[in-house]
């Protein structure tokens, strides 16, 4: 049973150079034996930013009172928290996804809300809004396939469940935040059994997915 953890950002959209190398094909070696034994497993999906956006979201979703600021970066979740039987069958599909994704640009821009249904104010999407929903009906079908409870709506979270008042500041705030930048990669991460999100590959759009690419973002991050 998958259980939602939080997640850490692989920065998806900084040249390279940025940070530390990290082989994927070790990563993914060392991860298929030591989830051999396991009948299924959660995977999620998402869009790093670069640095400097994270870490001014960050700020302002500290601003806030949400203390889930200093443990989950700015990011755009492409498939949230699904289960998957078949790790290998998941890793080439997700693959194979990214390969045929050209980088793109993402814009956003002002604020809005899913209130009254979730305690969610959340910075918009708007260049590059048709390309993370394409991704998403790629990404959610064959091996992770599955009913979602609601629409997929690309979003940037900056306040989750805090005070009402605090959900105000936070819509009122950013009405007039835009943000510019390119993405060139995604992010594949397993919820592992101690309710940490660790990054497996960090995959790149229309190229090898085999090949090792450098970051600078933190690989895991612990559950709360």
């Amino acid at each position: 049973m998958c259980a939602a953890g939080k997640l850490s950002v692989r920065v998806g959209s900084l040249p390279r150079g940025a940070g530390q190398v990290t082989d994927a094909r070790t990563d993914s070696a060392a991860h298929e034996a030591d989830s051999a034994s396991s009948d299924s497993l959660c995977v999620g999906v998402i869009l790093g930013f670069p640095q400097e956006v994270a870490r001014e979201l960050q700020q302002w979703r500290a601003s806030f009172g949400d203390p889930m600021a200093e443990v989950i970066p700015a990011h755009i979740t492409l498939v949230t928290t699904t289960p998957a039987r078949d790790w290998e069958a998941t890793r080439e599909h997700v693959r194979d996804v990214a390969r045929r994704q050209a980088p793109f640009k993402i814009t956003i821009s002002g604020t809005g809300s899913f209130r009254p249904v979730s305690p969610v104010v959340f910075v918009n999407v708007e260049d590059g809004f048709a390309e993370c929903v394409g991704l998403h009906e790629q990404l959610q079908s064959g091996p992770l396939a599955r009913d979602l409870p609601f629409p997929y709506h690309p979003h940037v979270t900056v306040a989750h469940d805090v005070a009402p008042e605090s959900l105000d500041e936070a819509e009122t705030a950013l009405k007039n935040y835009t943000a510019t930048f390119p993405v060139v990669s995604m992010g594949l991460y397993e919820h592992d059994d101690n309710g940490i999100w660790q990054l497996r590959e960090e995959l790149d759009f229309g190229g090898d997915t085999d090949q090792p690419r450098e970051s600078n973002a933190p690989r895991s991050a612990a559950s709360g």
